[in-house]
């Protein structure tokens, strides 16, 4: 149905999504691409962003976490991201449904059925032409951060990131077709590469290039 393109980027935190984005962004400057973040990208869902990562916020229940995500990106799509994809944009996001799954799901525990539920009553079953998966062991992921002031999500040990790793490899393995992912391991020129590699192929195949 959209005439737009839509990419989003996942990974675990300290996976280098931010740096990869802006590299994304300057390879793609000829088409104006829409950059947006999750949670926000919103008057209303940068308000719902301060609550969700406030760190004073320690005694928020799991579903009420998972519920604020889902609010906040239901705004979004709503008023940003279908809006601009009907009118052709190109939209690259730094996180999207996946993230919900991954660490509400797999992280907190809760039902994954639900968080796909979820997923779809607040994007109205809209999910990105290509995402790029960066995959992280979270220990060098937390070495990474080292020095950074973390946020509540940012909070959670080891074991925690650990399960959202293995939810999102999870994801990958499920939709193939849609989840690409890249060894963020490996030095920022190399995922750079790599991630450029594939939306090449997904533009040439939309007629982009």
């Amino acid at each position: 149905m959209s005439k737009g393109i839509f990419i989003s980027l996942e990974g675990v935190d300290g996976s280098g999504k931010t740096s990869l984005k802006e590299e994304i962004l300057n390879h793609l400057t000829g088409y104006q691409p829409l950059s947006l973040r999750e949670p926000g990208g919103t008057e209303i869902s940068e308000k719902i962003r301060n609550i969700l990562l406030d760190t004073s916020n320690e005694d928020m229940q799991s579903r009420t976490e998972a519920f604020l995500y889902a609010s906040a990106r239901c705004q979004l799509v709503e008023a940003v991201i279908r809006p601009a994809l009907q009118q052709g944009q190109l939209i690259v996001v730094d996180r999207y449904i996946d993230s919900t799954l991954a660490y509400q799901g797999y992280g907190r525990g809760l039902p994954l059925d639900f968080i796909r539920e979820l997923n779809q009553l607040s994007t109205g079953g809209l999910k990105p032409d290509l995402t790029l998966l960066l995959d992280l062991d979270p220990q060098e992921g937390a070495r990474r951060r080292a020095g950074d002031i973390p946020d509540r999500l940012e909070q959670e040990g080891l074991l925690f990131q650990s399960r959202v790793r293995d939810g999102y490899l999870q994801i990958a393995q499920a939709e193939p077709q849609r989840v690409r992912i890249l060894d963020a391991h490996q030095p920022l020129a190399t995922v750079v590469s790599h991630a450029r590699q594939e939306i090449e192929k997904l533009l040439a195949s939309r007629g982009w290039r």
